[in-house]
Parts: C-alpha cells; sequence; structure tokens
C-alpha cells in the first residue's frame, strides 16, 4: 500500500515538474517591458491570437498582446454599421527594444515604409504578425478618426488576402462576360475557318502557295546548286589569289606612292598660293604706276591731235597761209 501511494506521489510530482517546464517552454518568448504599437487590419485575423510571434523577417521581436474590434477599442465611434472604421481589428503588440538594436524613430520607419502584415505559420493555420519595408506608395497610410492610445504602424493586405481580392476582381469580370455570346462567336469563327479551308479564299491561296513551292523546289534541282557552288568557291579563290598576288602589291604600292606625292604637293600648295598672291599684287601695283605714268602723256598727245586736226582744217581753207600769213580780215557792210 505505501508502495502504490509511492508511485502516486512520484507521477505527482512529475506531472508538476512536467507543467511547470511545459509553461517555461510557452513563455520563453514573452517580452516583459516592451514598446508599445497598433495596427488596424480590414481582413479576417482568424489565426491569430494573443501571444502569437512578432516577426520582421523571420526574426522574433516581440508578440501581440491584444485582439479587438474597433468599436469596442474605441467606444466613442459612431454606432454606423456602414461606417467602414467600425469594422476595423485593431491589433496591440509589443516590440522587445533589446532586439531591435539601433533603429530610426519609428514615424520614420513608417514615412520610410514599414507596415505590418498577417503570415501563415507554415501549413497550421496560424498566424504571426510580420513586420517589413515596402513601397509606401503602393501602400499609402490609412488614417482614422480617432486618436490611437498608441502609435500605429500601418497594415497591408497579406498574400492570400491580395490574392483572394485578385480571384474575387477576376470573377467579378467574368460575371460580367456574355460566356454564351461568347461561345457563338468562337463557333462562328472555327464555322468561318472551316469554310475557308474548305472552298474559301484560303484554300485557293494555300494551293497557289503549295503550287509555287513546287516550282521553286523544281527550279533549286534544275539551277545545279552543288555546281554553282564550286564555281563560287574558285571565283572566290581566284579573287583571293589575285589580292595576294605581285600585281596587287606592286598596284598597292604605286598607288600608297602616289597618295605620298600627292600629300607632299597639297602640303606645298598653301605656299605656292601665297607667292601667287603676292605676284598679282605686284603685277597690280606695276600696272598702277604704268597708268600713272602714261595719262599725261595721252593728254598731250590728244592736244596735239587737236592742234594738228585744228592746222589741217586751216590749211584746207586757206593754203597760202603758209606763205602769207592770215588772210585779211573781211570788210564789214
Amino acid at each position: 500500500m505505501n508502495a502504490t501511494y509511492l508511485r502516486v506521489g512520484l507521477m505527482l510530482v512529475a506531472s508538476v515538474a512536467l507543467g511547470v517546464a511545459l509553461v517555461m517552454f510557452l513563455g520563453r518568448g514573452n517580452v516583459t517591458g516592451g514598446i508599445g504599437y497598433e495596427t488596424y487590419f480590414r481582413e479576417t485575423v482568424q489565426g491569430l491570437d494573443i501571444g502569437s510571434p512578432v516577426r520582421f523577417r523571420g526574426v522574433r521581436l516581440g508578440q501581440v498582446t491584444d485582439i479587438d474590434l474597433a468599436a469596442a477599442a474605441y467606444p466613442a465611434l459612431a454606432a454606423d454599421v456602414q461606417d467602414a472604421e467600425n469594422r476595423l481589428v485593431v491589433v496591440r503588440f509589443e516590440v522587445d527594444p533589446k532586439r531591435l538594436g539601433r533603429v530610426p524613430e519609428y514615424r520614420e520607419a513608417v514615412a520610410a515604409g514599414l507596415r505590418a502584415r498577417l503570415a501563415a505559420q507554415g501549413i497550421t493555420g496560424l498566424l504571426y504578425l510580420e513586420l517589413d519595408f515596402v513601397d509606401p506608395a503602393r501602400f499609402p497610410v490609412q488614417p482614422v478618426t480617432w486618436q490611437p492610445k498608441l502609435a500605429v504602424i500601418p497594415s497591408m493586405p497579406s498574400t492570400i488576402s491580395q490574392i483572394q481580392d485578385a480571384a474575387q476582381q477576376l470573377a467579378a469580370k467574368l460575371q460580367d462576360v456574355d460566356i454564351a455570346r461568347l461561345a457563338t462567336s468562337v463557333q462562328g469563327l472555327v464555322d468561318d475557318a472551316r469554310r475557308q479551308l474548305g472552298d474559301g479564299e484560303l484554300n485557293q491561296t494555300l494551293t497557289e502557295a503549295a503550287a509555287l513551292m513546287k516550282v521553286l523546289r523544281a527550279g533549286a534541282e534544275g539551277a545545279d546548286i552543288p555546281a554553282l557552288a564550286t564555281e563560287l568557291r574558285a571565283t572566290v579563290a581566284a579573287m583571293r589569289n589575285l589580292a595576294d598576288g605581285p600585281q596587287s602589291r606592286d598596284l598597292i604600292a604605286a598607288t600608297t606612292k602616289s597618295a605620298e606625292r600627292l600629300g607632299d604637293a597639297v602640303t606645298r600648295l598653301p605656299a605656292l598660293i601665297t607667292s601667287l598672291e603676292a605676284a598679282v599684287r605686284r603685277v597690280n601695283n606695276g600696272t598702277a604706276d604704268a597708268q600713272a605714268e602714261l595719262l599725261p602723256a595721252l593728254r598731250d598727245a590728244r592736244a596735239a591731235a587737236a592742234s594738228l586736226r585744228e592746222t589741217s582744217e586751216t590749211l584746207r581753207r586757206n593754203p597760202s597761209s603758209v606763205l602769207l600769213g592770215a588772210p585779211p580780215p573781211r570788210e564789214r557792210r
């Protein structure tokens, strides 16, 4: 009997020790003296419980401390069922500052894109709160009408929620599609294609294309492509031999020398042009001097010619004036 009591007592002690160890194991991640934050979700938080971890890229930083509806967390809200803010879920959590390290002030982090979202823990259906930086323009901050009790880190839809929203949008678009009309249109297209393939313009086009392919094949077979390729290779080899021959080398050398001479001539051309311009200027100067000396002689010659003309006229009128002098003046009546 005493042995039975002893066994029962030992089992009780072992159970208590196991329970204490289990409590210590489950509570080892609890945060004491952490920094409190809150966030708001428009989607369901089923699978997220008080004590669920808060992680940043897989690193545990804290735990969830409270989950409530906005209407209960902030009773001052108007009892309006149509108001979307009443349907928000308020999630409060604490973060261990020792695990954060040196980080910017939370407002700066929020402006840089710090957001909270729900993430699944494997396939268990349990959720945890994940913090990460995203594009702030894609997920802007959603303002609220109440005064938050804690610092607010905005939320963003979870991956599952985004997939569900995309599926719902796709389903809504599919509902707007007239499936019967679309099926009729497709059937009409199939019928038209079958008719065109049977005896329509497409059939005629395919027939002509097949005939053209036959003509091209016959032309290619009659063109003796191997012989043509052989001649082409021989022509290329002859051109290569011609390019590598002595005549080509001599021609290239002569061309090079001619180019060098031409370069020398072009180099001397500016000096030649300068000399020619100087000679032209000297000729112009000499011509100007000759003109300056010749003009007085020309004027004298012109005066002499006038005198000679006058003398000739006088001799023609009065030839005796050469011997007798000028004629007597006429008497006036």
